[in-house]
Formats: structure tokens, C-alpha cells, sequence
């Protein structure tokens, strides 16, 4: 897929206030540092479509951008490590769980993970939230030039051992570097799979 386009729709924190057509939507969402704008601004080859902080948790909002007028990437705030009030933090659950729950636009979720950590607690919670809600998503390995050749596959098969305790096989996965664009591609070109299936059907 080719992205000769990318505007900002909205921003809102009210999943009824989403935009009211039927376009297909993507979902990012990651632990606030995981290095989601980033990502998104290279998916979308903008260099600032996505506002990209050194302050993590910088998202706090349900951020619509339209792409090449017949899909929605929408950027969702990052949990974790925000550095907001405890009930900022409830707000925010409240409207990603609402949004999940209630948006019948979406196609699918990709869930951000740091490539260069071991699995963490709270990606493996969520990412079992979105199976047992029955929420179809895929993961993005982030960050990956920042790992050796030999280290990355490694990181990868240890991600998978930990996921296959709890799922039956791996969620489909893309292994991304937002520097070097690796990765891009692939995200893109499933995107577009999908959305043609959908119009053929």
C-alpha cells in the first residue's frame, strides 16, 4: 500500500463522538514509551502527523487521522508509564475499554511492544483482555535497530514462549524500526489485504 494521504480528523475522549461513517479502523495502542507516534509518522511517511514527545504518555486522547480517504488509523493513549494522576489513568481506561468495547468500525488492534524488553506484565494482561473480548489484533515489535541481529530473534522466541503459555498459537506479529522504516511494508500491505477483502465481500 501506498499512503498518498493523511489528515487528522479528530481528537476526543467520547467513543459516540467518533467519526459516524463506516470506514474501517486500525487501533495502535502500547505502553506509553514504546514509541507509538513514531511509528505511525513512518507508516504514514509524515514526519510529525503524530506528535512524538520526550515525555511519554503524551497521548491522552482518541486520535482519528483519515488515510487515503477510505481508512481510519486511530491513535490511542498509551498505558503505563504516563506520568498523570491515578484518575487520569481511570479516565483513560474507561474510554480505551469503552472503545474496544463499543466501536463496531474496528478491524483490528496492534498492540506496541518494546522490542528490546522481556514480556511485561501489563502487555500480557491486555493482550489477553482483547482475547477474551474476542477483539482481533496483531503485535508490532518496535525499536528493533536498536538490537543486534542475533539478539533480535532471540528476544522474538522468548516473546513467543511467554505468549503460548496462554494462547493456543502466536498472534500475528511485525517486527518494525521507525528509524530505518523496517517493517513498514509489511504493517501496510496486511492493512490493505484486509481492506480488500472486506470490499469484496
Amino acid at each position: 500500500m501506498k499512503i498518498s494521504s493523511a489528515e487528522f480528523v479528530m481528537s476526543n475522549s467520547d467513543v459516540a463522538k467518533c467519526p459516524k461513517n463506516n470506514l474501517p479502523e486500525y487501533a495502535f495502542i502500547g505502553r506509553s514509551n514504546v514509541g507509538k507516534s513514531s511509528l505511525i509518522n513512518m507508516l504514514t511517511s509524515r514526519k510529525s502527523l503524530a506528535k512524538t514527545s520526550g515525555r511519554p504518555g503524551k497521548t491522552q486522547l482518541i486520535n482519528h487521522f483519515i488515510i487515503n480517504k477510505n481508512w481510519f488509523l486511530v491513535d490511542l493513549p498509551g498505558y503505563g508509564y504516563a506520568r498523570v494522576s491515578k484518575s487520569s489513568k481511570k479516565v483513560f481506561q474507561k474510554f480505551i475499554t469503552a472503545y474496544f468495547s463499543k466501536r463496531t468500525q474496528l478491524v483490528s488492534a496492534f498492540v506496541l511492544v518494546d522490542s528490546r524488553h522481556e514480556p511485561q506484565k501489563i502487555d500480557l494482561e491486555f493482550m489477553q483482555w482483547l482475547g477474551e473480548n474476542q477483539i482481533p489484533f496483531s503485535i508490532i515489535f518496535t525499536k528493533a535497530d536498536k538490537l543486534t541481529k542475533t539478539k533480535l530473534p532471540n528476544q522474538i522466541e522468548a516473546y513467543k514462549n511467554e505468549m503460548l503459555k496462554y494462547w493456543e498459537e502466536m498472534p500475528n506479529y511485525f517486527i518494525t524500526s521507525s528509524s530505518s522504516g523496517f517493517g513498514k511494508d509489511e504493517v501496510l500491505n496486511y492493512i490493505e489485504e484486509i481492506n480488500q477483502k472486506m470490499a469484496n465481500s
